[in-house]
């Protein structure tokens, strides 16, 4: 039985995640036998998750006599699970999983082992990729075993015949968990009930299905790529062109959303209603996960937490306005509309649009800024947004988009000004007033 390569931990401390089951023995002890090899040092640690009651405490025990009698330092972590996922309104198996993660990454912050090795193997990868297809999933869920700061799995090559055959052949203790017959568990069953008559009707099938996985999340590693070059991330949005092919256009989607903060696992259900989005009318909005809205602007598709315009208004001055998005100043910003500081009128204020609002833009006639902004093509979920410079109900800057003629800059100009608003404006409606 071979273990992956441990050449890149010499001189480091591996710790074997220890159940006493046999999986977890067998990887503990093909550490201690190949550790000189590799240079490393070899420690353990176990979870007690309190689900089993004595059986969970007998298996501890089992553990701590083990790790007695082969010489290894273990520590033990404790909790109960149960408690935690009714706690947390999460599955009691998701629950474990989740605190058996953080009590390999404490044992790494706490010094306790520089990585810690895990006994999942290739029939643990083949049940996992069974699972998520039957569930659903999208390409990038085939990525079972993902790589894990912190993890190593030594035994991913290695079938559970490898295995059953190591234990018997160097007759090594290990104790059976009881809960591993129920096949209410998912896992369980699959392991059970589904993969032995699979493997009988196609030999080599869970090999196959291993083997697809490793091929399917090359694909959508390749298209995820292709598809993060799409979006356009301005400040806490993101733009994507909404006429992509549907399997970039999908995963551009998912990458929006997960990098403004929904972070979750996606399934081929979520794919499809990514995809959905491309039908949306302009102007209209849907809600997505943790706050976030997409809204249709033209030939592009916005990802982002709606914000309430700015409700007040504030006395013109130079300088920042943090709660109207504004900066106004003699500082020169990429993207900063120029004016004369001098041809503004006394009384004017920092707001947001308001109705009956008229507008002379630099070099055109007045109108009102409705009509403004629908000639610039500038959608009302961010004119409503935009800071303006107004006095009364003349504006005399939209701040992102223009100035007004009145202001602009000119041979006479002694003080030159600047206004910039990180806010994101589509492509071709901002320009410099002289």
């Amino acid at each position: 039985m071979e273990l992956r390569s441990l050449a890149a931990y010499r001189g480091k401390t591996v710790c074997a995640a220890l159940s006493g089951g046999r999986d977890s023995v067998a990887l503990l002890h093909s550490l201690l036998h190949a550790a000189p090899r590799w240079g490393i040092s070899v420690r353990a640690l176990t979870c007690e998750h309190g689900i089993r009651g004595e059986e969970s405490l007998r298996d501890l025990s089992f553990c701590e006599e083990l790790c007695r009698d082969w010489g290894v330092p273990l520590r033990v972590y404790r909790a109960d699970v149960p408690a935690r996922a009714k706690r947390a309104r999460r599955g009691l198996e998701e629950e474990a999983r989740l605190f058996r993660y953080a009590c390999f990454a404490r044992a790494v912050a706490e010094g306790w082992a520089d990585v810690i090795a895990t006994a999942h193997h290739r029939d643990d990868a083949a049940e996992t990729v069974l699972f998520r297809l039957a569930r659903g999933t999208s390409p990038a869920g085939m990525n079972v075993f993902p790589p894990r700061a912190g993890v190593i799995r030594p035994f991913l090559d290695v079938t559970r015949a490898e295995i059953d055959e190591y234990i018997a052949a160097n007759a090594l203790p290990y104790v059976e968990d009881g809960s591993n017959a129920d096949v209410t568990y998912t896992r369980n069953a699959l392991r059970r009930l589904v993969m032995p008559p699979l493997e009988r009707a196609v030999p080599g099938a869970a090999e196959h299905l291993v083997k697809f996985a490793v091929l399917a999340a090359e694909d959508d590693a390749f298209l995820t790529a292709l598809a993060e070059e799409k979006v356009a991330f301005c400040g806490e949005e993101a733009c994507i062109p909404l006429f992509l092919p549907r399997p970039l256009f999908s995963r551009a989607v998912l990458c929006a959303v997960k990098k403004l903060g929904a972070e979750r696992d996606y399934t081929a259900a979520n794919a499809a209603e990514a995809a959905r989005l491309q039908a949306l009318q302009s102007g209209r909005r849907v809600c997505l996960p943790q706050g976030l809205e997409a809204f249709r602007e033209g030939e592009t598709l916005v990802i982002g937490k709606p914000v309430p315009p700015f409700a007040g208004e504030i006395a013109f001055s130079l300088g920042d306005f943090p709660e109207a998005a504004l900066f106004a100043g003699e500082g020169r910003r990429a993207g900063a509309l120029s004016f004369d500081v001098d041809a503004l009128p006394s009384g004017c204020v920092i707001r947001t649009r308001r109705e009956g609002d008229v507008f002379t833009p630099y070099r055109g006639k007045e109108r009102t800024l409705k009509k403004f902004f629908s000639d610039r093509k500038i959608p009302a979920r961010l004119g409503n947004r935009l800071p303006l410079v107004a006095r009364g109900s003349v504006v005399l800057a939209v701040c992102g988009a223009e100035i007004c003629d009145s202001i602009k800059v000119t041979s006479d100009t002694v003080r030159l000004g600047y206004l910039y608003t990180p806010l994101r404006m589509p492509a071709g409606t901002s320009h410099h007033g002289g």
